[in-house]
Formats: C-alpha cells, sequence, structure tokens
C-alpha cells in the first residue's frame, strides 16, 4: 500500500495552532504525525489524499500562520521502518510499561502491553491517550462490558483486558486500525475483544458498563447520542482528543441533554481528558 508524506515547516506558530492542524488534517484522512525541528511530517494513504482539500485547508489558517510543505511517496516497507526507527517504549504512572514488539520486555512493571504500531494512531505516547490509560488505571473495570470508539490500535481496551473487564467491544473506520487492534489484541493474549470497522452505525444495541472515546470534538458531538442510548445507567464515559476551551463545554452541555454529567477532568498541554457518568 503506498503512502503520502506531507512535511509542513513553520516560520512560526503556536502549540495550539499546529495541534488545530493536526485535528483538521486528521480530519481529510492523515492519520499519523511525527514532530519536526520546525515543524510536523504528516502520513496518510496516497488512494484517500485529496490535493485541492489540503490547499483550501492551509488556506483557511493562512491568516494566523504561514506554512511550507512538500509532498513525497512513501513506500509501506519504509513507514515500518520509521515507526522502529521513533517509537520508544512508554511507562505509564510507573506501573504500566507499554512497548512495540522490537523491544525487551520489562516484567519488573505490573502491566506490559506490546503494540506492534504500524500505520494506526493509539501507542500511548500522545497525550491524549497516555490521559485515558491513566483513566482505566484507577478505574474498576472488573467484569465490565467495555466499548472503545476510535481505538486506533486497540491499545485503551487491552489494557481495559488486563484490569478484568468482561467483554470489550473495538470500533475504528480505518481499516488499518481494525486490523491493527485484532493482532495487537492477539499479542497480549486477549481473547475476549471484538473489533468492527465502522462508526456509531456499526454499534451494537447491548449494553456498555463503560465506553472509551478517544477521537475528537465534532465526532464526539454527533456520537454521544448513541453512546447515550447503548451506555448502562451510572455507566462512564471517558472522552479524550479535545481541549478545554471551548470543546469542554461544548461536549458537557451535549452530554446533559443525554441524562451524562460531568464528572472530572484531566489537562496534558493543551489536551483534555474527561469523566462523565449516566445519571
Amino acid at each position: 500500500m503506498q503512502y503520502i508524506k506531507a512535511i509542513f515547516k513553520f516560520k512560526s506558530i503556536e502549540a495550539y495552532q499546529q495541534d488545530l492542524l493536526i485535528a483538521d488534517l486528521a480530519d481529510l484522512g492523515f492519520d499519523t504525525f511525527e514532530d519536526s525541528e520546525n515543524g510536523f511530517t504528516a502520513f496518510v494513504i496516497k488512494e484517500n489524499f485529496d490535493d485541492k482539500a489540503l490547499v483550501d485547508l492551509l488556506d483557511a489558517h493562512s491568516e494566523e500562520f504561514t506554512t511550507e510543505y512538500s509532498l513525497m511517496d512513501v513506500a509501506d516497507e519504509n513507514w515500518n521502518a520509521e515507526w522502529e526507527k521513533n517509537f520508544s517504549p512508554l511507562i505509564i504512572d510507573d506501573v504500566c510499561y507499554v512497548r512495540a514488539t522490537f523491544h525487551e520486555p520489562q516484567p519488573s512493571y505490573p502491566y506490559e502491553i506490546v503494540i506492534d504500531p504500524k500505520m494506526a494512531f493509539g501507542t500511548g505516547h500522545h497525550q491524549t491517550t497516555t490521559m485515558m490509560m491513566q483513566y482505566i488505571l484507577a478505574a474498576d473495570l472488573k467484569d465490565k462490558n467495555i466499548l472503545d470508539m476510535g481505538c486506533g490500535t486497540g491499545i485503551l481496551a487491552i489494557l481495559a483486558a488486563k484490569f478484568g473487564a468482561n467483554k470489550l467491544l473495538a470500533i475504528d473506520y480505518d481499516d488499518i486500525c481494525y486490523q491493527s487492534t485484532i493482532e495487537n489484541a492477539a499479542l497480549n493474549g486477549v481473547e475476549n475483544l471484538t473489533a468492527l470497522c465502522g462508526s456509531k452505525e456499526v454499534i451494537p444495541d447491548e449494553e456498555f458498563d463503560v465506553i472509551f472515546a478517544n477521537i475528537n470534538r465534532n465526532i464526539l458531538l454527533d456520537q454521544i447520542g448513541r453512546y447515550a442510548e447503548v451506555l448502562k445507567s451510572e455507566g462512564k464515559i471517558f472522552f479524550s482528543g479535545f481541549y478545554l476551551a471551548p470543546d469542554l463545554a461544548m461536549i458537557t452541555e451535549e452530554c446533559a441533554k443525554h441524562e451524562i454529567r460531568y464528572i472530572d477532568h484531566k489537562q496534558n498541554g493543551d489536551w483534555i481528558a474527561a469523566q462523565f457518568e449516566k445519571y
């Protein structure tokens, strides 16, 4: 499979502006991002790349910052080599060790997750994934039925399985993420996880005790109503993928329409993760 590599350089840009641009690029199909000295690099499947949409997006931001970019084709095997070069092990709250298949195990940590990163988002390194994992580490998930929306590599569902979850359903609209979740579940010996490719329309009509949704604000706002339909009374939702203002207030308002109340939130840099409960 062929990929497009877009290299973005900025003369001057605020951190929140770069994060907003990354979120907009994700809406265009770019699914993985790497920091560089003067900007970042983004990757998209070649057949999903829309050059005009990219130009229009950058024009929309032209009054905020100046961008220079270049495009090149990247073969699948070169992509994986880049991942191996840049992917480093991660430790969450001194108890969970996240590593790739090419790293040595560290049995001194109570929990270990093995992720073959490939092209899927969700290795734990991004602040949103880290905060979601911190919520999981503090939650009571034993014998719970879990829905993981926008599952990426499946890392959140896999961690929930290690905390005794009963049944796990992981959903992502990206076929690469869907396949990656299946493979990573097998790598971690998780047998009670089902993966589906799609969005809110593939969520089955069954009840869940806990929902993870690490996506972005606009998708969350669109899907909260469906989450409410399948979340049990007193069930928990953990959200991430958005900012404190105005995003958290917008999500809180939408949740309130569906009898879901705000409990608390975490912040890491410009990013937010929040806990909600259905009443």
